[in-house]
């Protein structure tokens, strides 16, 4: 060719290709390493034991004084147990709370004094965006695994007993997980915990339980109360595109037809009615089952909640009082 070097397309040699493709990976390298430093030392792996026989999983230190967060199915049917950190420091911790219905779990540790980890948003997450899953699982402590954001806005069925409810906008990883990372962090490039690991679905499908505003919510009941408060309107329903001229209006595509009220519940005492699409409530867009679920946590119960519902074509206005679940 008459060339001393092999040019690719576009003009750069393969030595200069080379030289981009290690820039590349040292950065990527340097965001797991800078992630892992910043996360490992507030990750402890987690050892109960229940009547059903001992267990295992990983937990988060998410506060100074000693709270950690973890996943509700690692403490099921246990008050306590011991948390190792990397740096050889075992502690015994107790269940202040557990909440089957998202998952989630609050311990609090005998000794404090292990720095915290910054929690982020999860609601801010893109698709293709690097994760790193930092956990304990197969009883290696302290294993870091990276990976991107597969998917968003997933949902996974949890119950608690016969009540059944989707954990909603879950985070989908390829980030390897495997038993023992359940309760482990979930962390973005910037170190920041965005979710709780708590399922393996199959090879290269990882799942997490995110942080936002929902779920600081729930940790903060769980925190202070022990237990999860959760609001009750009395309705179920199928999303469904709007019609035109109101999605013209509102720039809101979907709504939430309401097809069972259950007698004498918050919506039908309201006067919500079956065939009425739910367009809003609380002043925020009701597009699907899990925008109506969002809203029903304990702030919302015994509140006078706005709801605006298309009927026959009409808007028409209703005021429902959420009442407590369970109670």
């Amino acid at each position: 060719m008459g060339a001393d070097r092999c040019r690719v397309a576009g003009g750069m040699d393969t030595e200069d290709t080379g030289r981009a493709d290690d820039a590349a990976l040292d950065a990527y390298s340097r965001v797991v390493t800078g992630v892992a430093a910043k996360v490992l030392p507030a990750v402890a792996a987690l050892s109960v034991r229940t009547p059903r026989g001992a267990g295992a999983g990983s937990a988060v230190v998410i506060d100074p004084d000693g709270l950690l967060l973890t996943s509700a199915h690692v403490v099921q049917g246990a008050s306590g147990g011991v948390a190792a950190f990397g740096d050889g420091t075992e502690t015994r911790f107790r269940v202040v709370g557990a909440d089957p219905l998202s998952d989630l779990a609050v311990l609090r540790a005998d000794e404090a004094g292990v720095p915290p980890v910054e929690l982020g948003d999860a609601d801010r997450l893109r698709i293709g965006q690097l994760v790193v899953a930092v956990g304990n699982p197969m009883g290696l402590a302290g294993s870091v695994t990276a990976g991107v954001v597969s998917g968003l806005g997933r949902s996974l069925p949890a119950r608690d007993g016969r009540l059944v409810r989707l954990i909603e906008d879950v985070i989908q990883t390829d980030a390897a997980l495997n038993p023992g990372n359940s309760g482990g962090a979930l962390a973005d490039s910037a170190g920041r915990v965005v979710g709780v690991n708590t399922a393996v679905a199959g090879y290269g499908l990882g799942l997490a339980v995110p942080i936002n505003p929902t779920t600081r919510q729930i940790v903060a009941d769980l925190t202070g109360q022990g237990r999860v408060r959760r609001a009750w309107l009395g309705v179920a329903g199928a999303p469904v595109p709007l019609p035109p001229e109101v999605t013209a209006r509102t720039g809101q595509r979907r709504g939430l037809r309401v097809v069972e009220v259950v007698p004498g519940s918050p919506a039908g005492v309201a006067g919500i009615y079956l065939g009425d699409v739910i367009v809003s409530a609380g002043g925020r867009p009701v597009r699907d089952g899990q925008s109506l679920q969002r809203l029903m946590l304990g702030p919302a119960i015994g509140v006078r909640l706005p709801v605006t519902l298309l009927r026959k074509g009409a808007y028409v206005d209703v005021v429902a009082v959420p009442t407590e679940l369970g109670r």
